[in-house]
């Protein structure tokens, strides 16, 4: 029952006599009646779109959706921070209305998903290497087989050799490496071991490109923020967060070396460099990996992070809700990024992944 024809049904009430005495009589009656009615009555429907994904794009994405929801206030849309692995896995069994991830899903995941889905990319960023060092501050230097060697556990110390000729100059101690691997499936994972897998046959060997841990060293922590806590407040250690998370906790950041053989510091320049390496070739479901992409200034640890949806579900009305949002961030949206420590999408990607969004049935 709507709020309109609610007052119209209490109008209709029996008046009984006229006059001032009436008068005083039904009025506290019809305005008790009146405020229990309208307590009960429904408000404005208010859609709400529930999504769970990657802790990489956390934060530009919670800073959409509170723009979004200024613009649209009957809508609402949360997001749980949970990795890229539970976000396909929580999409696959229909837990929640879209997934979040930083890795595309795997041909077999797709074939074992109940519906097509399609991938929509809405920023790039960056992992990046994070340390700490008691009483040094300094930006190393790393390239890709160095970091292998360290998660693998073949360099244990931080005076180790291979660390002390790429950092000429810097005083290393003596002490222990404790490498920090993320605990749950994530995409920053995926990232992070893409990168290694195509830097060093050892590692590509041992562990692969995937989003989980396999090997039994180091210590774990959940998610980003679990990981930039970790390293933050443990002497010793090295892992590896999206540089948002970085920069918000103050956590010292090394260079790292791409394809050309320069030390890159992960930066809005040149992580769009490693972007506009995908233009023109990028597949037609737009799943790419941009790691260890070619150029000069790219920054190989960078990479899309991806939107997923079905192609098709039950509620059209959502589903029109939902795509009308990513064109808003696909659009509006991207000017956000730069200042949340992303980059935003190369403008010849744009169109690819507006179109994408036409495949969804509204």
């Amino acid at each position: 029952m709507q709020p309109t024809s609610t007052v119209k049904h209490l109008t209709s009430l029996p008046t009984g006599p006229t006059g001032p005495t009436a008068t005083a009589r039904w009025t506290p009656v019809l305005a008790a009646a009146l405020a229990i009615v309208l307590a009960a009555a429904p408000q404005a429907q208010r859609t709400s779109l529930v999504g769970a994904g990657a802790t990489f794009p956390y934060p530009i994405y919670s800073a959409w959706f509170a723009a979004y929801g200024r613009l649209k206030p009957d809508l609402q849309i949360s997001y749980q921070s949970v990795g890229s692995g539970d976000g396909i896995r929580q999409l696959m069994d229909q837990f929640v209305f879209f997934g979040a991830t930083d890795t595309p899903m795997t041909e077999q995941e797709l074939f074992d998903a109940p519906a097509r889905i399609v991938h929509v990319p809405t920023v790039v960023g960056a992992v990046v290497p994070i340390y700490n060092i008691p009483g040094l501050h300094t930006e190393l230097k790393f390239t890709g087989p160095v970091l292998a060697d360290i998660f693998l556990g073949r360099i244990t110390s931080w005076n180790d050799p291979a660390l002390v000729r790429l950092n000429e100059g810097v005083t290393l101690p003596p002490i222990e490496i404790s490498p920090v691997f993320r605990a749950d499936r994530s995409g920053s994972s995926f990232i992070w071991s893409d990168f290694l897998s195509k830097v060093s046959p050892e590692w590509r060997r041992l562990v692969g490109a995937n989003r989980a841990s396999t090997l039994p060293i180091g210590l774990t922590a959940k998610g980003s923020e679990g990981m930039s806590a970790l390293v933050k407040q443990t002497p010793g250690t090295i892992g590896y967060v999206e540089l948002i998370y970085a920069s918000r906790n103050a956590l010292d950041v090394g260079l790292v070396q791409n394809a050309e053989a320069e030390f890159v510091r992960a930066s809005i320049a040149s992580m769009s460099a490693a972007a506009h390496a995908a233009v023109g070739k990028m597949p037609r479901d737009l799943r790419v990996s941009i790691t260890n992409a070619p150029g000069k200034g790219v920054y190989p640890l960078s990479s899309f992070t991806w939107l997923l949806l079905y192609e098709s579900q039950r509620d059209r009305q959502r589903s029109r809700q939902m795509v009308d949002f990513i064109r808003w961030a696909l659009r509006d949206g991207q000017q956000m990024a730069p200042g949340l420590g992303y980059a935003p999408l190369p403008s010849a990607i744009v169109p690819l992944a507006t179109a994408m969004l036409e495949k969804i049935k509204t």
